[in-house]
């Protein structure tokens, strides 16, 4: 398949060529990709672990000194240009992390050792790096995500294109946020490293709750080719009695049904609790793997699998404890019987014993329990918000607006100024594009749509105030401003 172009008119290339995204995932759907490479004797190892890291920087209008005209950029370079102000003299390490996973994985490997991680860059941030000149990053991730040397140790998982939170973001945009990062991913990698994309990271771990949002949730990621998803331990309950997961670090099915009796599931990774950057940065999945031995799953004796994803470049111990403990860590654990493994090789070596996914125990997302005692799926969505708008009077902690890290944050109360703004975005892109149908091959599409996706980055809505506020609403204005006048 032929490669594509990373940038059309300016823009990155992150709609058009949906079609050939998905023949090249299609092509590889049911084949084993990474375990014939991967070199480690699932049968005789006792338990493992998979670290991932996450990598992010939200785009904003900061290119200038006045708001309504200035260029959006990466918050990288406004870092990298005022590093005399707060925290921004971080940047430069911050670039260096970006990068530096393209280093760790020939070292070790070329030392015998057995390195593995996980990788999830937002669309933002590689659109940031690239804007600003900072090839020499995607140099050195081609390096791990090409060679044939190299390939089988670091899993790339899909995301968000503009880190969008799935519990407040419409379903139809965050539909696009995930095509639009398959499209950006293959402009730059190309089709056949996409073809190997099997698990999806969700911004901020933010499930949705709400039956109808959580279905179009696990819809969307069965339709655009993912075979698992990464879920917070607490966000997810047993359909059987609301308790949280028994069995955490074992594979489970993530079952989401709607008021319209629709059932979706797909594969859930459950990530544990805890300090993400501190649990990654001092390596302690590998830790915790280390004291656990194989168990009973349908049937079969299996090791269990410590999952953890965290900021692979915010604060100071990732910035500095994680290369070391790392390198420390692989040496270790290579041709040990606790590996560190990465999630799909775990998956097809489960597959290649006969196991299927229908064989999982299932989850769904929490509070679900206490609306199905009340309604049944089918029973249509007027009779599921009044049952939610009970629950809601009866009990002032129970909420449809998504679990995530945070556990206690609500990604709608209290954001109404910047939420009210990018809802207007949305609706006038569904009227004005998508249900014009017009093509996304079109620059006038593209544009329209890299301005919606970047409003809708988490950042926005997480720091709620001030200056960020700004950001978003400059942001929508642009957006309404390309609706209006280029359609």
């Amino acid at each position: 398949m032929n490669d594509i172009p990373e940038y059309l008119d300016g823009l990155p290339n992150i709609s058009g060529v949906e079609q050939l995204c998905a023949e090249a995932i299609q092509a590889k759907q049911g084949k084993t990709i990474y375990l014939q490479e991967s070199g480690i004797d699932f049968g005789s190892i006792r338990s493992a672990c998979a670290i991932a890291l996450h990598m992010h920087q939200p785009l904003i209008p900061a290119g200038g000194s006045y708001l309504r005209t200035a260029e959006i950029i990466s918050n990288l370079k406004y870092m990298m240009d005022n590093q005399q102000i707060g925290d921004n003299h971080n940047a430069p390490v911050f670039l260096w992390c970006y990068k530096r996973m393209g280093e760790f994985i020939p070292q070790l490997m070329n030392e015998g050792k057995q390195p593995r991680v996980m990788l999830e860059y937002s669309g933002t941030l590689l659109h940031g790096l690239r804007k600003m000149g900072a090839h020499e990053v995607f140099d050195s991730l081609k390096t791990i995500t090409l060679n044939p040397n190299y390939r089988h140790a670091v899993e790339w998982l899909g995301a968000p294109w503009g880190h969008a939170v799935a519990p407040s973001t419409p379903a139809q945009d965050y539909r696009l946020h995930v095509k639009a990062w398959q499209n950006h991913f293959a402009a730059i990698f190309g089709f056949d490293a996409l073809g190997r994309v099997r698990g999806f990271s969700p911004s901020e771990m933010a499930l949705p709750n709400h039956p109808d949002v959580a279905y179009e949730f696990v819809k969307t990621l069965k339709d655009c080719g993912y075979q698992w998803v990464l879920v917070q331990e607490h966000s997810v309950e047993r359909p059987e009695n609301g308790w949280g997961p028994e069995r955490k670090h074992i594979p489970h099915r993530l079952v989401c049904r709607n008021s319209r009796g629709e059932t979706e599931s797909i594969i859930a990774i459950i990530k544990t609790q805890g300090s993400d950057t501190k649990l990654i940065g001092q390596m302690q999945p590998y830790y915790e793997a280390k004291g656990l031995s194989r168990l009973e799953l349908a049937g079969k004796q299996v090791p269990q699998l410590v999952t953890q994803i965290a900021d692979g470049e915010n604060g100071g111990v990732m910035m500095n404890e994680f290369p070391p403990k790392y390198m420390e860590v692989i040496g270790e654990s290579s041709g040990s019987d606790v590996p560190i493994v990465n999630v799909t090789e775990y998956l097809e070596y489960l597959f290649s014993l006969g196991m299927e996914e229908k064989d999982l125990p299932a989850l769904q997302p929490i509070l679900q329990f206490r609306i199905w005692e009340r309604v049944k799926p089918g029973d249509g969505p007027e009779k599921m918000e009044q049952a939610i708008e009970e629950l809601r009077k009866e009990d002032h902690r129970f909420n449809m607006e998504g679990g995530s890290w945070t556990n206690n944050l609500s990604w709608v109360r209290g954001y109404q100024n910047v939420l009210d703004p990018m809802q207007n975005v949305s609706s006038l892109f569904f009227e004005k594009v998508l249900r014009q149908n017009i093509s996304p091959s079109e620059h006038r599409y593209r544009n329209a749509l890299f301005h919606l996706l970047t409003s809708q980055t988490s950042c926005y809505r997480y720091w709620g105030q001030g200056l960020w506020t700004d950001y978003a609403r400059e942001i929508c204005r642009r957006a309404q401003e390309i609706l209006s006048h280029d359609f």
